[in-house]
């Protein structure tokens, strides 16, 4: 019998939740027919703006553009957008995030312990009330720690790495000094933690994609000028309270900007054709014209987003972004 999807899993971008029903069923989906998503919330994601960055997308992708890299993985929203649509032969994505490339490394090669391990998280989790939840929460932040001070690699860290980033504030990946996770816990009542299908799908994705633990630089050798590259860094802060969301002990300061765009300079003289995301200064100061002349030989074009532009909730608004291409 087909398996059945309920309509709130498809109303909720095919939310999973539990195990597949076999019942008369209202509506059939093909698995098949579902496109991997990213399976993390990330600070500063690219789902909501998507479909303005397809239409920076190079000619010819999938076809004389065979290859993509994004060294600044992130979510990866525009990752499994192209995983998804288009056929390539070699993928490249990297982080600095150790944590966040283990997770990505388990769900490509350890799927069945890591959705295990998930399981139960979320089956813990769910069953109990807030209260409780409280402490489960702060209890699983303190064992993460404890395997990120060990430098764990295996499917525990990665399900406490999601199970932390389904439940905690905004979805945020913070460290302190000591470099320590340290978001606290949101607030939601039904958090989706355990989204099999949605995994599986990705870890059948993954399955040819070089996954790197590393600086943007290492990207070198692989692109060339059969490559679309996309780079979303930490974006450079619109004022002093907004580079709360960085997930590195050492931030990404002007100078660390200025040397990607030497960067992105030397990779579009080898022929790669690259996207560069960024936050526009013009929101706050129109004067700012750091990343105009930064990336005054490139195509800069300034797009609408939804943002949090303060660290609190009524701080949300329209700004625009910057998507500067080589080409």
């Amino acid at each position: 019998m087909k398996s059945v999807v309920s309509k709130k899993a498809i109303d909720n971008g095919y939310i999973y939740q539990g195990q597949l029903e076999y019942a008369q069923p209202k509506f059939y989906i093909s698995e098949s027919f579902l496109q991997a998503k990213p399976f993390l919330k990330w600070a500063g994601g690219k789902a909501q703006i998507l479909k303005e960055i397809r239409t920076k997308y190079p000619a010819g992708l999938g076809t004389t553009i065979t290859k993509y890299a994004e060294p600044f993985v992130g979510g990866g929203a525009v990752l499994f957008d192209i995983l998804s649509n288009y056929k390539l032969d070699e993928v490249y994505i990297s982080d600095i995030n150790r944590e966040l490339i283990i997770t990505y490394l388990n769900v490509r090669d350890n799927i069945d312990e890591l959705v295990e391990n998930l399981r139960v998280l979320e089956q813990e989790y769910l069953k109990v009330d807030m209260n409780s939840r409280k402490i489960y929460y702060y209890n699983k932040r303190e064992k993460f720690n404890a395997l990120k001070k060990e430098k764990s690699q295996g499917a525990e860290l990665a399900a406490l790495f999601i199970f932390l980033n389904r439940t905690c504030f905004n979805g945020l990946y913070r460290v302190n000094s000591k470099d320590e996770f340290n978001v606290p816990m949101g607030n939601y009542k039904n958090p989706s933690i355990c989204d099999e299908l949605n995994l599986r799908k990705v870890a059948e994705k993954l399955q040819n994609v070089r996954i790197v633990c590393g600086d943007y630089k290492e990207s070198r050798d692989f692109i060339d000028n059969r490559t679309f590259a996309y780079f979303d860094p930490p974006y450079r802060p619109l004022s002093a309270t907004s580079s709360f969301t960085s997930y590195a002990q050492n931030g990404f300061d002007d100078c660390h900007q200025i040397e990607l765009a030497r960067f992105v300079d030397e990779i579009s003289q080898k022929g790669a054709f690259v996207v560069v995301s960024n936050s526009d200064p013009k929101n706050i100061d129109e004067s700012d014209e750091f990343f105009d002349k930064l990336y005054s030989k490139h195509n800069i074009c300034r797009i609408g987003a939804m943002r949090m532009i303060n660290s609190v909730g009524n701080g949300r608004g329209k700004i625009s972004e910057l998507l500067i291409s080589t080409y």
